[in-house]
């Protein structure tokens, strides 16, 4: 009897126990925001003494015109997926980043386009890839992910789809913006000063890399309806050859987004966030170790990317509307917004 008294005991302080942590994981995973947005407009080299003040506040002006667009579709209902594509075009539409107006050269004075998205509720996406003629190559990823059994179209195929979809067509001259056009000039340049110094130097002079602004943009937003969306868009590499493709448009690395957990988007030399899985190992920590947005995010770039040299960063926000900015740069271009219309903006690390 004695015995079986004790044992009673223990399943009962057992099951009490489980109870009160049951009750504080409810707490901690408790929705602190109905709705929610987070963008980026690049990460890098991006350092206050090299900015003036009136590209300070241009840069300031358009994350704030932008992130304000999805914030007014998702306050009146609307989905995640049209603030995204939404808030992402505005970007896309200044020649502030690199993406679609503002888009970076390639080494044979071309610009290529590329872009994903992703729907956490389905899992469904669309990306595109090297194309040079979209208006806006978010919108074009996205009709990839509702209008055809495929995830990524690239090149002229994809063009193709898009002038059958009604999408805008532009000629490419509309990506022809002069400060990005002198920028692959001077990179060029200092490309062939180390080759006529040195014929051993490899073809691909990247000692800019490290030290370059990735101006990549992205986005993503969490409904009233409890889904999340993430999209990203870039004009590529400055000097890019052979028709590279980065981390922008590949599901996983650029872009990923899961209701159970996250969705992110990324900003970074696209070659390191491709090996690291960047995107999705995020949203993974979350699912399968139960970390926070915070420690999934911060482990995979302050961390994981950066012991295999790495530069970068993310925007990201979860399920209950917990929002992350983590990169290993000396600056991002992000904001975000809450339900509650409280606006971040901030491009230096700090």
């Amino acid at each position: 009897m004695k015995k079986l008294l004790i044992i009673i005991s223990i399943l009962w302080v057992s099951v009490a126990c489980t109870s009160q942590a049951d009750k504080q994981n409810k707490a901690i995973t408790k929705s602190i925001n109905e709705f929610a947005i987070i963008i980026h407009g690049g990460a890098g080299t991006i350092l206050k003494k090299n900015m003036s003040a009136e590209k300070e506040a241009a840069y300031k002006e358009k994350l704030t015109e932008a992130i304000k667009t999805g914030y007014e579709i998702l306050k009146n209902g609307g989905t995640s997926t049209a603030a995204v594509m939404k808030t992402i075009q505005v970007m896309e539409e200044s020649p502030l980043f690199n993406a679609g107006k503002g888009a970076v050269f390639t080494h044979d004075e071309t610009n290529e386009l590329d872009a994903s998205f992703m729907d956490g509720k389905t899992l469904n996406a669309g990306a595109v890839a090297g194309v040079k003629d979209v208006k806006s190559p978010i919108e074009l990823a996205i009709k990839v992910m509702t209008d055809s059994d495929h995830v990524m179209l690239s090149g002229d195929g994809a063009s193709t789809f898009a002038k059958e979809k009604g999408l805008e067509i532009v000629d490419p001259s509309y990506f022809f913006t002069e400060n990005r056009f002198k920028t692959l000039q001077r990179i060029k340049h200092k490309q062939q000063t180390a080759l006529d110094h040195d014929a051993k130097k490899v073809a691909f002079y990247d000692a800019d890399i490290k030290n370059a602004k990735f101006g990549t943009v992205g986005c993503v937003a969490l409904d009233k309806n409890g889904n999340i969306a993430a999209g990203t868009s870039t004009g590529g590499m400055t000097n890019k050859r052979w028709g590279r493709i980065g981390d922008a448009p590949i599901i996983g690395s650029g872009t990923y987004a899961n209701n159970k957990t996250c969705g992110v988007s990324s900003t970074g030399w696209g070659e390191y966030f491709i090996r690291s899985q960047v995107a999705y190992d995020i949203s993974a920590q979350m699912e399968y170790q139960q970390k926070t947005l915070k420690d999934a995010t911060q482990n995979v770039i302050q961390e994981k990317l950066t012991k295999l040299g790495g530069t970068g960063g993310v925007v990201a926000l979860d399920k209950n509307g917990h929002m992350s900015f983590e990169f290993n740069t000396a600056g991002m271009y992000r904001a975000s917004m809450d339900d509650k219309g409280n606006l971040v903006v901030k491009i230096y690390k700090e």
